[in-house]
């Protein structure tokens, strides 16, 4: 009998220690508030996840630290690296979040699943300011004090779009950073141009204009809108959102995030998504993202040393 129990628990513990990922909850996070892109779509690859593997799968907003200290990717990467904790990470947090001093973010501890979001992003004005396009904003900007509303001062786009203004012999006066740049940001009066997703001025876009775009091509809402590399080649940096997880998640987990996250990005809902909103929506394999990680880190010191930092 003895024997027989003994024999019991060993199987048992066996079982446990073979159990097939995932067995319980999983956490999305995203380290900004609901409602832009990265947060909508996270949201579908969380969906599909629970869907496909009949386990509750759950985003969690933590939005604060534009410029650092990320607090969700500080979670992601001190959570035990089993696969339960995925990080929905823009461009700055493997880029920018290794090089500003955070202890739990150097050396970089995360390896992509999966670039999947290319943003429409913008640099955008008030209707009612006194220059309705890039030329007009940089002539307006040598005789004027203008400020600045971004994510974080020391992220790509806001890092673009000092260059940008440097580049075309204007500076900002003054600059703030918001963990939500949107419609209300502008009507506020607190700043004069805001660098943001199109998403979030969709609902007011008769009211704004657009004076540029960052990234390497148009974006399809705004066609008529050039984009930051057309007026400078040598800003040619695109935003983009993917999946992290610790570099030392097993296999089987990332195998299945990743089967997860490629039908979400793939679906019809996907596809009307980027329809109504200009975004890029695709998967980009771990390979591929490593590549665009370098690559940009290429372009981040471009922008240094236009802005001879």
């Amino acid at each position: 009998m003895r024997k027989f129990l003994a024999t019991a628990a060993f199987v048992a513990s066996a079982t446990a220690a073979l159990a097939e990922y995932p067995e319980k909850p999983v956490t999305f996070v995203v380290p900004w508030p609901p409602g832009d892109l990265e947060d909508v779509l996270t949201r579908m690859i969380a969906d599909e996840f629970q869907a496909m593997y009949d386990v509750p799968a759950a985003v969690v907003n933590k939005p604060g630290g534009g410029g650092g200290p990320f607090p969700g990717a500080v979670e992601v990467a001190t959570a035990p690296a089993d696969g339960y904790t995925i990080g929905s990470f823009v461009i700055g947090v493997p880029v920018i979040g290794p090089e500003i001093g955070i202890p739990e973010l150097n050396p970089n501890p995360f390896d992509p699943i999966g670039i999947f979001l290319t943003y429409p992003f913008v640099i955008a004005s008030s209707k009612d300011a006194p220059f309705s396009n890039w030329e007009e904003l940089a002539e307006h900007g040598k005789e004027n004090d203008l400020a600045l509303g971004h994510f974080g001062s020391v992220l790509p786009p806001t890092q673009v779009t000092f260059a940008a203004a440097v580049s075309s012999g204007f500076d900002f006066a003054s600059e703030a950073a918001f963990d939500a740049l949107d419609c209300n940001t502008l009507a506020s009066g607190d700043v004069d141009v805001i660098n943001t997703t199109l998403q979030l001025v969709l609902p007011c876009l008769d009211d704004v204009n657009i004076l540029a775009s960052i990234g390497g091509e148009r974006i399809s809402l705004i066609p008529d809108t050039p984009t930051i590399v057309e007026l400078n080649p040598d800003l040619p940096l695109a935003l983009w959102n993917g999946l992290f997880v610790h570099k030392d998640t097993p296999p089987e987990a990332r195998e299945k995030i990743t089967a997860a996250a490629q039908k979400a990005v793939q679906s019809d809902k996907a596809k009307q998504l980027a329809e109504e909103t200009g975004a890029l929506i695709y998967w980009q394999d771990p390979d591929a993202s490593n590549a665009q990680i370098e690559q940009d880190k290429s372009s981040f010191a471009k922008i240094e040393e236009i802005l001879g930092e």
